[in-house]
């Protein structure tokens, strides 16, 4: 693995009526100024998917940078009150906006293996979501593919652990029984939006999920772009900067309020990476 590997990690965009134009030229800068090797945005990238949203999205994503961009569609990014189209072609305009038939991608760069797995389910929930066993599946190919010392790290919009502020709604449903199979795996890091707020825990902390030492570290980003923060980031925007070493992963937030032009820096918190601990599939 390349030492010093960089992510940018950015979530819930909601473009449409939430959009703030300042706060995406805000994440337009910080992206060139950390210059990622990857750009993360994980889910909900409109507001109501409508093909204005996201061509306002697209306009967006392109000028974060060269770089390679990982998506996955948020329970915003279908139809909420278009109800036939909901039921027949609820994806039809991110299919449109990505150029991607399937929902699910894997994304490789030098020294990292990223996998995107879709869990917006809009024929089953309205706000939670759902992976099932087939992209289980998926993930663990992707994976089994990818070099031995890869980075592995796997994108969903959903959370896997409860917020206890704000509206986030359950986690995903078999949360232990996902964190585990993919902990199996050897993914390094969990990332995902949906809450509205960053939020850096560990899949220790869910409910049924056996202990690992190290633990996988569950990065959580809030709304980049609107004014939709929830709890503590009311009023605010957030990101994360994942910055690896051959030994550790270090997440810096950073937290945008409405009087404040650019993105600042919290302290970072820092994991162990479980190198050469992988587990067979």
């Amino acid at each position: 693995m390349p030492a010093g590997l960089t992510v940018l990690h950015t979530s819930d965009f909601q473009c449409g009526e939430p959009y703030l134009p300042h706060a995406g030229e805000a994440l337009v800068r910080i992206a060139h100024d950390i210059a990622p090797d990857v750009v993360v945005v994980s889910g909900d990238l409109t507001q109501r998917a409508k093909r204005r949203e996201f061509e306002q999205a697209r306009e967006l994503v392109d000028r974060l940078g060269p770089v390679p961009v990982v998506l996955t569609p948020g329970n915003h990014d279908v139809p909420l009150y278009r109800v036939w189209e909901r039921l027949l072609d609820p994806f039809g305009n991110w299919r449109r906006f990505t150029g991607e038939e399937s929902l699910d991608s894997v994304t490789r760069v030098d020294g990292a293996t990223i996998v995107a797995l879709h869990s917006a389910a809009p024929r089953r929930a309205i706000v939670n979501g759902r992976i099932d066993d087939g992209q289980v599946t998926f993930a663990r190919r992707a994976f089994d593919d990818c070099a031995p010392n890869d980075l592995r790290l796997l994108v969903t919009h959903h959370h896997f652990v409860p917020i206890p502020q704000g509206r986030a709604g359950r986690p995903l449903p078999g949360a232990a029984r996902l964190a585990e199979a993919f902990g199996q795996m050897g993914v390094d890091v969990l990332m995902g939006g949906h809450v509205h707020q960053i939020h850096l825990r560990t899949a220790s902390e869910i409910v049924g999920c056996p202990r690992r030492d190290p633990p996988l570290p569950i990065v959580t980003s809030g709304t980049s772009t609107s004014r939709r923060g929830r709890g503590p980031e009311g009023g605010l925007n957030s990101l994360n900067v994942l910055r690896f070493s051959s030994t550790d992963v270090e997440v810096t937030p950073y937290l945008r309020s409405a009087g404040t032009q650019e993105f600042e820096a919290l302290a970072a918190r820092s994991w162990a990476l479980r190198r050469g601990s992988r587990t067979a599939s």
